[in-house]
């Protein structure tokens, strides 16, 4: 039987662990403690791919074991979360059916999301993701967990914003609006001295106020996506009018 290598599908391993553990620790009732866990999860899901290819142990294999990991960690995980921590104090009636419904959507989703990435053709441009990567609305959803935990505030009370977050999170997943990946940074280049200042001071800024500023990090990247499509489509249309305008006043 062929062999696998073993540090990428090592850090893959470290990621699946750490999405099981979120949900055993979100069982128990820490979410703050589970939501950290996905966050990890999510810094070891994006070191497995730069790993496999810096040290060129690439194979279908660890595309395959990376999303089975990332649907537990960015699917399953998350939703278990927040229905844990809010939409499971609805133990009956219709408002009970559609937080188990919200959350189903959401798993369908990212289970779309990632075999759309799988299947996807290995020519188009790697600098932009088709749809929001599971990764980033997994971070937005438990950064929002986290945040409220962290306020004091009573996640259950606000159950119509939480549904509406994990519907819209749902629709930008499998959506066809275009997203900045960053995979066409080169960790092996050189970098100019301030750019490791820069890196200092985002960690800084980080550490201030966790819940807040990576929540209102991952916000704004979600929200980059539809931004820059209006802005294109805008732009687009200003375009035609203005060919439309000078082929008339030929």
């Amino acid at each position: 039987m062929p062999g696998v290598y073993l540090l990428p599908n090592l850090v893959t391993s470290g990621a699946l662990f750490c999405g099981f553990y979120s949900i055993i620790v979100a069982i128990k009732g820490d979410f703050i403690q589970a939501s950290i866990y996905i966050l990890i999860a999510m810094v070891l899901d994006g070191l497995d791919g730069r790993v496999a290819r810096m040290t060129n142990t690439q194979t279908t294999f660890g595309e395959y074991f990376d999303s089975l990991s990332d649907m537990l960690c960015f699917g399953v995980a998350p939703s278990l979360l927040v229905y844990l921590s809010s939409l499971a104090m609805f133990s009956s009636g219709y408002v009970a059916k559609i937080a188990y419904i919200a959350c189903f959507i959401y798993i369908a989703s990212t289970a779309i999301r990632l075999a759309r990435f799988n299947s996807r053709n290995q020519t188009t441009d790697k600098k932009y993701f088709m749809g929001l990567a599971s990764p980033a609305a997994a971070a937005i959803l438990i950064c929002y967990v986290w945040l409220m935990v962290d306020l004091g505030i009573d996640i259950s009370s606000h159950i119509i914003l939480t549904i509406i977050l994990i519907v819209s999170l749902s629709i930008l997943m499998i959506s066809n609006i275009a997203y900045i990946s960053f995979k066409d940074i080169d960790l092996k280049q050189k970098v100019p001295h301030l750019a490791l200042f820069a890196i200092s001071l985002i960690i800084s800024f980080i550490s201030f106020d966790p819940p807040k500023v990576l929540f209102i990090f991952f916000l704004l990247y979600g929200l980059s996506g539809p931004s820059l499509y209006v802005v294109r489509k805008m732009r687009r249309n200003r375009f035609t009018d203005q060919d439309l305008s000078s082929k008339n006043n030929r």
